[in-house]
């Protein structure tokens, strides 16, 4: 016998136990899973990653109960690495027993440690109920946490996803939901013995109850969708915090030009609405660019774009929905969204035209003012590239939390001629004075005369007209980019005195 075949027996031990995790919940259960419209676990990460790149650990872990219904590894996402996890509902309903707890720590401690981004993909129940108690074990909700601000982290949720495991989906920065998920606190069975309350877990977690409160960015038709999108998402980051994110080669598309068509798109009367995402098909390189929550806070657009090739965060006011008023859920997406483009060193670009906080009694219940200032203090704290345009008006503390404030920090300010600004606008000032009607034509003549008073004191670096919008923020962000990158930091030394 040779020292080779002295291996057999234990290499197909070892073949048999990845054979029965490999298999999952078993032939059937995968079968009624595929039939649903759903993709099982391991082909949900064959399709996130590029081909043939994932290297899987923790096969074992669980024994009998296949990977202990959770796979864990590494891959490759358009060539850079990131760890993924996916739970596997076909095998004891994708539940956390304490073997796959310790892999959901250990894969975002790698995550940590690698500097690499984190994907969890979710369809499970939560704690599996054995009756055994944890003890003093670290739960991977702190490994978890310990990824926010350093690596790009992303959930999809592609079924029901209840409990301790749902949690990770509102403490990433990114969540996306299929049209079959679901996620909630507790699942329905839970929720009818607790409260009495009958419910369908759609309208309990679906996307038309996730969305509209926040818990998840965006939804995605399918499992194929949803995944493409978080491929997409992902290519607009760095690795981590370390590092910066990349940059696409120039072509066509990427070069300086004139932007003509902001004159039709934007009209001269602040009476007047328009679409905000029409400007940003416009400005920026190409109309492909990714809404971050496009069904939450709709008072705000929150947008990755590219613009030169370099990938950037916009902010911007839409004219659209309550005149551009910054609600609070506007506000609190827009401060989430500009945590995460300051992380990992995204430049954002402020669009503003907003005539201030939503005001009114139903928005002061909501928190208006808290939600305010959560955003506010997330653009002031910000040190990443800062860019403003204030394209018709900004007014009061609506203007501040689109970074329209001196002493900021911004890269460059701009503003159309004409763009109005000040506590509030004319003819608010006009009602609450009670105005006369020829003081009243003196304070709108005062606000149309604004920008150009503003700029006369350094109110903006510049006042431009709509068609050099992309070429002032392009060279703005160029230069910007060079400083940041280009020039080492300073070594200070002490003095010699002779």
């Amino acid at each position: 016998m040779t020292n080779a075949q002295t291996w057999d027996e234990t290499l197909d031990d070892l073949g048999r136990r990845r054979a029965l995790a490999q298999a999952m919940g078993g032939p059937e259960r995968v079968a009624k899973h595929r039939g649903k419209g759903k993709l099982d676990a391991r082909a949900r990460i064959e399709r996130l990653l590029d081909p043939g790149t994932f290297q899987e650990f923790g096969t074992l872990v669980g024994g009998e109960v296949p990977a202990d219904a959770i796979v864990t590894g590494s891959g490759l996402i358009n060539g850079s690495p990131v760890m993924v996890g996916a739970e596997d509902f076909t095998t004891l309903a994708g539940t956390i027993a304490p073997g796959s707890n310790s892999k959901r720590y250990r894969l975002a401690e790698l995550a940590v440690r690698n500097k690499v981004p984190l994907v969890m993909l979710l369809e499970g129940a939560g704690f599996r109920p054995t009756g055994a108690h944890y003890g003093r074990t670290p739960t991977d909700l702190l490994a978890q946490a310990q990824c926010s601000g350093r690596i790009p982290m992303v959930t999809g949720v592609l079924g029901p996803s209840a409990g301790h495991g749902a949690l990770i989906a509102p403490v990433s920065d990114f969540a996306i939901m299929s049209r079959q998920g679901a996620i909630f606190t507790a699942g329905p069975p839970v929720v009818k013995m607790s409260t009495g309350e009958d419910v369908t877990k759609e309208d309990l977690g679906g996307p038309n109850v996730a969305l509209p409160s926040g818990v998840v960015h965006n939804v995605g038709e399918t499992d194929e969708e949803v995944l493409d999108e978080i491929r997409r998402y992902l290519s607009y980051f760095p690795s981590s915090a370390w590092s910066y994110p990349p940059v696409y080669l120039p072509d066509d598309s990427t070069g300086a030009r004139a932007t003509p068509e902001l004159l039709n798109i934007v009209s001269r009367d602040n009476r007047s609405t328009y679409d905000m995402r029409a400007v940003l098909d416009v400005v920026f390189d190409d109309t492909d660019w990714f809404e971050v929550q496009p069904e939450f806070g709709t008072a705000i657009v929150c947008a990755l774009a590219h613009l030169g090739g370099h990938p950037v965060a916009v902010v911007a006011n839409q004219p659209e929905v309550l005149a551009g008023s910054i609600d609070s859920d506007a506000a609190d997406k827009a401060a989430h969204f500009i945590q995460v483009a300051d992380s990992f060193h995204l430049p954002i670009i402020f669009l503003a035209d907003n005539p201030g906080m939503l005001p009114g009694s139903e928005s002061e219940a909501e928190g208006v003012l808290r939600s305010g200032a959560r955003m506010f203090v997330a653009q002031t704290a910000a040190t990443t590239l800062k860019l403003h345009v204030t394209l018709r008006k900004a007014y009061g503390f609506g203007s501040m939390v689109m970074s329209l404030i001196g002493f900021d920090s911004q890269t460059a300010t701009f503003a159309y001629p004409g763009a109005t600004m000040g506590a509030m606008s004319a003819a608010a000032l006009s009602n609450a004075s009670h105005a006369r009607d020829d003081l009243a034509a003196e304070l709108q003549e005062m606000e149309l005369q604004a920008s150009y008073h503003s700029a006369e004191h350094m109110g903006f670096d510049e006042l431009i007209r709509p068609e050099e919008t992309r070429n002032a923020l392009l060279i703005s962000l160029q230069r910007g980019i060079y400083a940041r990158q280009a020039v080492p930091e300073p070594v200070y030394r002490t003095a010699i005195i002779p």
